[in-house]
């Protein structure tokens, strides 16, 4: 376990460990990767752009197996139920904005399992992947920069 964890030790592998937990927090897992990102950038303000870029396509790789997630669980909730869901007001909006609604994956709480609906309604996975992509990139930018604002002295470009 010793060796796990300096494996995973920042800075060192700080974008290893970054992407992995982007991953996971992008999932039905109750984890967040903004503290990684923002810890990992005060200890190395060199790597600012890569450590977005990578938190930005671990998050959307973990937006696309949660999409998966709903796809599987779908399927198998037909094979078992041999009849449609009832429509929801949630599933009809997610019809309704069709991938664009997955621009919404950066919302806290609501994000991952957005992605996970999106599956569930067999909503196109790559249109989806790429809508979850931009939003989760500008709230990257977004929160990388608004902290580095509020604690100064990361900020180096």
């Amino acid at each position: 376990m010793h060796a796990l964890m300096g494996w995973m030790a920042l800075p060192e592998y700080g974008l290893t460990t970054l992407f992995l937990v982007a991953v996971v927090s992008a999932t039905l897992l109750p984890v967040g990767s903004e503290a990684a990102l923002f810890g990992l950038v005060k200890l190395r303000p060199d790597l600012l752009w890569p450590a977005i870029l990578v938190a930005t396509l671990g998050n959307t790789l973990g937006g696309a197996i949660s999409w998966w997630t709903g796809y599987g669980a779908e399927r198998a909730y037909e094979h078992l139920r041999h009849r449609p869901p009832q429509e929801a007001r949630l599933l009809r909006w997610l019809e309704r904005f069709g991938p664009k609604a997955c621009l919404g994956s950066w919302l806290p709480v609501v994000g991952d399992p957005l992605c996970a609906l999106a599956g569930w309604l067999r909503l196109p996975f790559w249109p989806c992947v790429a809508y979850m992509g931009v939003g989760k990139l500008l709230r990257y930018v977004v929160m990388t920069l608004v902290l580095l604002g509020w604690f100064p002295g990361a900020w180096v470009v």
